[in-house]
């Protein structure tokens, strides 16, 4: 499993993080993952929704379609290559 190591870190945060981990009753290291998780979760979702309602905008916009190849005969293309 990869790990990070962070140096330099402000004072001010390490604060911050370490009082949160306490409050939890959690280490550090745990409390910076969970963090993390949080921090980079948050910004995964904003953009599937976006990019959800981009496609639900594009298909309502086109409407129902028959493909011209039957997407088997695609696959198969593909996979003979």
């Amino acid at each position: 499993m990869p790990s990070l190591q962070i140096r330099n870190l402000p004072d001010d945060l390490y604060q911050t993080l370490s009082f949160r981990a306490e409050q939890a009753h959690r280490s550090l290291a745990q409390q910076a993952l969970i963090e993390l998780r949080n921090a980079t979760g948050s910004v995964m979702i904003r953009q599937r929704a976006r990019i959800l309602e981009t496609i639900s905008q594009d298909v309502a916009g086109l409407g129902t379609r028959t493909p011209s190849v039957p997407p088997e005969k695609l696959i198969r293309e593909d996979r003979e290559r």
